[in-house]
């Protein structure tokens, strides 16, 4: 029988405790105190997003039923949710952005090498989007959105191999998406795939002057004349390959550069679409089938608002906020290391219910997550939870 580590434990192993230390002391969020360090908070924090807990009650309850597994997790303090409702709203929000920033580092060079579908050779493209998370006015006064509304969103640049976040930041629902673009340093050669929100001139020209390329759809009230037509295979999709330049006067003055616009069909999706793009040497179908990976990101979005906790919040001051959902974007990341390093063929959605059922299991956690799990026959009763399609 295997005596060794729980599954919650080897999953933190791939968390470098010297750098989490580090990080630590350079906000100096340990300082006096005596019990619940920053560790027993991330500890209970990755917990709860593990395993789906509500509340800090509920996270309260199921952790001091195991005080045993907790001391083998490094976790000396006595878990209880005042302690961890005070940790959440006095610990400061960027160790976690910085352990999280650290785990993605690790996970982007574990798939690098990763394909995405649209034919690159060694170029790194993202995808940039925001999400906007609902929450309550009564709790959440310093996040009004509207005159009854209040809701946080998060910015996030994707790094489409391996769908790893490779930048996040949290800000207030009413800062206008365009403006996370100032939030991240540009990379030169990289692909940078966004929808029409995001179409801003002057912030695409900093990309053109910045050596990086932009592929952004179009808006349908875009002003331009014609200065070049390309020869195309309509047989690809594309319908259109031209070289324009603007015309409206305020778009001019923000970017007097040629810009290329191709019309595309997207056949599975059954749209029509309009792009810009300041790169004129791929073919037309590659920045189309780039624009098409952008679909990644939403797929990003609906993964973690739908298995991680982020939703409902275990305090309701900004820097709790702040804490939880970095959290969360750690324990994804942690999960795609995971999957790569043991080469485990599951999804990160069966990944996540496996890890969530046995946190606390003693049995080596990559010969848990590589059992036949197809080898359990259907229910042949319809109306029975299908607990076999994890």
């Amino acid at each position: 029988m295997y005596s060794g580590q729980t599954i919650l434990a080897q999953l933190l192993q791939h968390v470098p405790h010297y750098a989490f230390r580090r990080i630590v002391a350079r906000y100096r969020s340990d300082y006096r105190v005596r019990s619940f360090s920053c560790w027993d908070q991330f500890v209970c924090l990755v917990f709860g997003q593990l395993t789906f807990r509500e509340s800090l009650r509920d996270l309260e309850l199921c952790l001091r039923s195991r005080p045993e597994q907790l001391y083998h997790l490094g976790l000396r303090g006595r878990v209880c949710r005042s302690t961890l409702a005070e940790a959440n709203e006095r610990r400061d929000w960027r160790v976690y952005a910085d352990i999280a920033t650290l785990l993605i580092r690790r996970a982007r060079a574990l798939y690098a090498g990763e394909s995405f579908g649209a034919e690159l050779a060694n170029a790194t493209a993202y995808a940039f989007d925001a999400t906007v998370i609902e929450v309550s006015l009564r709790l959440f006064p310093w996040a009004r959105y509207g005159s009854s509304t209040a809701a946080v969103k998060i910015n996030t640049l994707l790094d489409l191999r391996g769908s790893i976040p490779s930048f996040v930041s949290i800000t207030k629902a009413t800062r206008h998406d365009v403006n996370g673009l100032d939030d991240f340093v540009l990379e030169a050669g990289a692909f940078y795939v966004m929808d029409r929100g995001y179409v801003d001139f002057m912030r695409l020209h900093r990309m053109l002057q910045a050596g990086a390329f932009f592929v952004i759809r179009a808006r349908k009230d875009l002003r331009f004349r014609l200065v070049q037509s390309r020869a195309v295979l309509k047989t690809e999709g594309v319908r259109s390959d031209q070289v324009i330049a603007l015309t409206y006067t305020r778009s001019v003055r923000d970017y007097p550069e040629y810009l290329r616009r191709i019309r595309f069909y997207d056949v599975e999706r059954k749209l029509p679409l309009v792009l810009l793009t300041n790169n004129f040497v791929l073919p037309a179908r590659t920045i189309a089938d780039l624009y098409k990976r952008r679909w990644q990101i939403e797929l990003f979005f609906k993964w973690i608002k739908g298995h991680l906790r982020i939703k409902h919040f275990w305090g309701n001051s900004a820097n709790a906020v702040k804490s939880q959902i970095w959290v969360a974007v750690g324990v994804y990341v942690l999960m795609a290391i995971l999957k790569k390093e043991l080469k485990i063929n599951l999804s990160l959605h069966a990944i996540h219910q496996i890890l969530s059922a046995n946190a606390f299991q003693k049995e080596p956690i990559h010969q848990l997550l590589t059992k036949d799990y197809t080898e359990f026959s259907t229910p042949s009763d319809l109306n029975q939870l299908l607990f076999n399609h994890l």
